[in-house]
């Protein structure tokens, strides 16, 4: 399965996608368990697994329990060259682009390509952009970069159009971790607007009723974390909402 490919097809057709995050760091066999229940009734597209800071070794525990238990594709969203794994069947390769941070520009890409390029990780090229979200998040501190301002939607815009024509395959806005807000519909519309490429947007996702904001707003698939991992039945709802796209695209 090229999952880059599948993410073109969805987004041409209207399609919209459901990502768990999931925290190495946080994460507990039932939980675990709870997550692959629902990627094995359908509600769950594809399964992000990272984070900021990784402090355990559960990273290949987590990327090998998914896999064994469901067909579900695993994707890593790596905040270090620590965290890439050759047992995920991709890696969002991210390139901060709203900071100024050289390392995570590309100075750490450098480090990780020999070992990915050795590799079957299907490796998706991806423009990073960290939003002011109301606090400060995990992701802006240990990346050591200012946020794009969450009412500068114009700014986000162009990074990610300066992205595209960079040859980036797609654009992920992240609000970050335990986000007090979740990046604006005003900043979703205009990147996506901006952009033919896919985008990714995450953080603050607490409640159906955002999703669907989001979703309406432009973003191909939005990533959930830190809402479900006390409250496991939100997947349920959202996937319905995900589904609901997905309907309306076969229909028309």
């Amino acid at each position: 399965m090229n999952i880059f490919k599948d993410w073109l097809v969805k987004k041409e057709n209207g399609e919209k996608a459901l990502a768990i995050l999931v925290d190495p760091d946080k994460i507990e066999a039932s939980y675990l368990e709870q997550l692959v229940a629902q990627a094995n009734e359908g509600n769950i597209d594809y399964f992000f697994v990272g984070g900021s800071l990784i402090t355990t070794n559960n990273l290949d525990y987590t990327i090998n329990f998914l896999k064994r238990e469901s067909k579900v594709p695993v994707i890593l969203f790596p905040g270090s060259t620590l965290q890439v794994n050759t047992n995920a069947d991709a890696i969002l390769f991210l390139s901060l682009i709203s900071g100024r941070n050289p390392e995570l520009l590309i100075g750490k890409h450098v480090e990780a390509a020999p070992i990915i390029s050795a590799s079957k990780l299907e490796v998706i090229s991806t423009g990073y952009m960290i939003v002011e979200s109301g606090k400060a998040t995990s992701a802006s501190y240990m990346s050591n970069t200012q946020a794009i301002p969450y009412d500068k939607p114009e700014i986000a815009a162009c990074t990610a159009m300066a992205g595209e024509m960079l040859g980036l395959k797609c654009n992920y806005l992240e609000a970050g971790s335990g986000a007090v807000n979740s990046v604006s519909c005003e900043m979703v519309k205009r990147v996506a607007k901006a952009c033919k490429s896919p985008l990714i947007v995450g953080g603050g996702i607490r409640d159906k009723e955002t999703a669907k904001v989001i979703c309406d707003a432009g973003a191909d698939i939005i990533v959930m974390g830190t809402s479900i991992e006390s409250k496991p039945d939100l997947v349920k709802s959202i996937a319905k909402l995900i589904q609901s796209y997905k309907i309306k695209a076969f229909e028309s």
